[in-house]
């Protein structure tokens, strides 16, 4: 039962908004749809208390359900959804970036936000959806937390751009935007982008940010219209330390976090010292029997002061924490063929921070098979990124890769797609793992810069190099100055307010990921950022050509070999053979892969050169279309009461008829031919069959003398 009902207006289509009782144990609830695309979002606070938590325990669960999209998707043996596919867990990292920075900075208690998509009409992308529904659910809630937010997709069509498009207008598109923001005060404030591009402008970034300025204040305004309406009181919650033991806290600290901080070596290190003076706080206070979570308190303590001490030098001395003004990038330096045999290799080092990534070509047979909702196909690029726990100095568990790492291996992935080749120049498959072995901020921008280089290294022919930056963001709350800060690094990157990554070529930007601990940013902050963005990757770029000026010539010699044929889309029938037994032939006597389309494009790969050509003329042969009059040296391979069949061609018989082997009469074809024999042949006709007679006489052939008599 539809309780109310709110509709929006964004570009030409319309966001409409309801609430029901189907889901009223939820902390907030709706139902949001634009076509028939419709999703089911609620936020949840939990009754319970957890004094022992030292962060934010929120959560983003987006679930994707086959129903939606009318599918039966899974194997023959499980047929029911089961671990989130890339896709949705990405989806649900941009809605966390999105909300997340809204909550009050001490709110500790858990919160879970379940996206379900319900109707998918495969013209309207549910993302966009999914983070305004969560919005408004939070928003509408008893759930403390600083929205609502609006939040839009754009994309540029033949120099046009365009609200939520379908998913054909963005295969179109020159760039795809997707961004939330907050409207505080009548300015609107951007919290989150997350762009995929094809070498834009950072004029276009700004243009379609500020037409979609309008779009975001109509969606903010319905939200706020529905929590007068409908909205629940908010909850109260403590703050993270009491006044008591804040007070114990200053009496013993006075200048000494300050001091550790301003006083630490200009290096890039974690901050250690800070680390053991929490620890002698933490001992002296236990000591004196204070109630409460004492370790909990402190370091909640503590990250405000260290943020708020690093945030006054940079804002008022210009002072980073490892020595660098704002505007300056860390020792940068890159190598190429760092391993053997890989087929691609490079290690990328900024400051402390450092990429090893490898790449390895296979064929188009090991293409990743997609099968989603919405997403179903191949993917012949893909891009893995590992963070291992040795990277950051510590010991931890090693588990499969988390939203962090699929998150920033996409970014990785988006950021190079718009360089790579056609499939029909390069018809290879693609995969780089970025092994991240040092970590000291920005290891996204790193790997995208590193997967670069092992793809020049390899030899695959990238339209542009490409290089990624990570700018941020110090900003003094009270006075509202800030600083922006070219390459942050580790503790820049904790403390400070935004991480605004920038991936581009010389001519344009190919991604972006802007997340933000603040309200949001403002045009004055984007522009500048994008500014220092741009200033640093023609720097990195530089960086890399000195190393490698350009993809090499030639592949390695251990990757695979692949050529590429077109065949009349008829003939796939032949070069398969009954029950595959044509192909399954040439791939073991050649000892290659065989990838046969459906277009006719016939794809052969193997180590072995001479086996690839091998099996090139092999199918040549099969799917030639001979012509009459031609002559061949064919191989009996058959002979029946009525001719011999002969090999032409590899794959390709005719029929010579008894009659065609010599003038006189024989009684039988062994008379004057045996099986394995090479003769001349002439094609005579090819019947609409596809059947090829062929004629031994008029070819010249002279049977074997008889063997004399005794």
């Amino acid at each position: 039962m539809t309780k109310d009902t709110f509709e929006i207006k964004v570009g030409s289509k319309s966001i409409i908004i309801k609430t029901t009782n189907w889901t009223d144990q939820a902390s907030g609830s709706c139902l949001i749809s634009q076509g028939e695309t419709e999703v089911l979002v609620t936020a949840v606070l939990s009754p319970h208390l957890r004094p022992d938590l030292d962060y934010f325990p929120l959560t983003v669960e987006y679930e994707e359900r086959f129903y939606a999209a009318g599918k039966i998707l899974g194997s023959r043996f499980m047929k029911r959804e089961s671990r989130p596919t890339e896709e949705a867990t990405l989806n649900a990292r941009m809605i966390d970036r999105a909300i997340r920075p809204l909550f009050p900075k001490d709110f500790k208690r858990e919160v879970q936000i379940i996206v379900t998509c319900l109707a998918w009409d495969g013209e309207n992308d549910p993302d966009v959806l999914a983070m305004i529904g969560a919005s408004f659910a939070l928003a509408t809630s008893n759930i403390p937390w600083n929205g609502p937010l609006g939040a839009i997709r754009v994309s540029k069509i033949n120099g046009e751009f365009v609200f939520n498009p379908t998913y054909e207008q963005k295969k179109e598109s020159a760039m795809d935007l997707t961004l939330s923001a907050i409207n505080k005060n009548g300015e609107v404030l951007v919290n989150m982008i997350e762009m995929g591009a094809k070498e834009v402008s950072e004029d276009d970034v700004l243009k379609a940010t500020k037409l979609a300025e309008e779009e975001i204040k109509k969606i903010i305004e319905v939200q706020l219209l529905a929590v007068k309406k409908i909205g629940k009181e908010k909850d109260e919650f403590n703050l993270a330390v009491g006044i008591k033991i804040e007070k114990e806290i200053k009496e013993w600290m006075q200048d000494k976090l300050e001091d550790a901080i301003n006083n630490a070596p200009a290096e890039e290190k974690n901050l250690g010292k800070i680390e053991l003076l929490q620890e002698e706080l933490i001992k002296y206070l236990e000591e004196k029997n204070l109630e409460g979570n004492i370790k909990g308190q402190v370091q909640a303590f503590f990250e405000k002061e260290v943020e708020r001490i690093i945030v006054k030098n940079i804002v008022e001395k210009d002072k980073r924490p490892d020595g660098r003004k704002s505007t300056e990038i860390r020792n940068l330096s890159c190598e190429v063929a760092v391993l053997p045999r890989a087929h691609g290799r490079a290690v990328f080092f900024r400051g402390l921070t450092r990429v090893l990534s490898v790449l390895t070509l296979g064929g188009p047979g090991d293409q990743q098979i997609m099968e989603g909702m919405e997403t179903t196909g191949k993917k012949r690029f893909m891009h893995h990124y590992n963070f291992p726990p040795f990277s950051s100095g510590e010991a931890g568990p090693m588990r499969g890769p988390r939203r962090r790492e699929i998150g920033h291996g996409a970014l990785a992935e988006k950021a190079l797609m718009p360089v790579l080749p056609d499939v029909e120049k390069f018809p290879y498959t693609i995969r780089i793992v970025s092994e991240c072995v040092s970590s000291n901020g920005s290891t996204s921008m790193a790997s995208t810069c590193a997967a670069c280089i092992a793809l020049m290294d390899a030899g695959v022919p990238i339209k542009e190099p490409v290089a990624g930056i990570s700018v941020g963001l110090a900003k003094d709350e009270d006075t509202g100055k800030y600083k922006v800060l070219t390459d942050i690094q580790g503790p820049e990157d904790h403390y400070g307010d935004m991480d605004f990554k920038v991936a581009g070529t010389k001519n344009g930007i190919t991604a972006i990921q802007l997340d933000v601990k603040i309200d949001g940013i403002d045009k004055k902050i984007m522009e500048e950022a994008l500014a220092r963005a741009k200033d640093a990757r023609f720097k990195i770029l530089d960086i890399i050509k000195k190393q490698i000026p350009e993809p090499r010539k030639e592949l390695s010699k251990y990757a695979p070999k692949i050529f590429t044929l077109k065949i009349n889309p008829s003939k796939i029938g032949e070069v398969i053979g009954p029950k595959g037994k044509m192909i399954n032939q040439i791939i073991e006597e050649c000892g290659v892969t065989v990838d046969v389309e459906d277009s006719g494009m016939v794809f052969i790969t193997g180590i072995d050169e001479a086996g690839v050509n091998k099996a090139v003329e092999w199918i040549k042969g099969i799917t030639r279309e001979v012509e009459i009059g031609e002559v061949f040296q064919g191989k009996v391979v058959k002979i029946m009461d009525f001719g011999a069949f002969v090999e032409i061609l590899p794959g390709m018989d005719g029929m010579v008829h008894i009659s065609k082997f010599v003038h006189e009469h024989i009684k039988s074809v062994s008379e004057v031919v045996k099986e394995g024999d090479i003769i001349p042949v002439k094609v005579m006709a090819v019947d609409e069959l596809g059947r090829i007679n062929l004629s031994a006489i008029d070819a010249g052939f002279k049977p074997r003398p008889k063997n004399p008599k005794p």
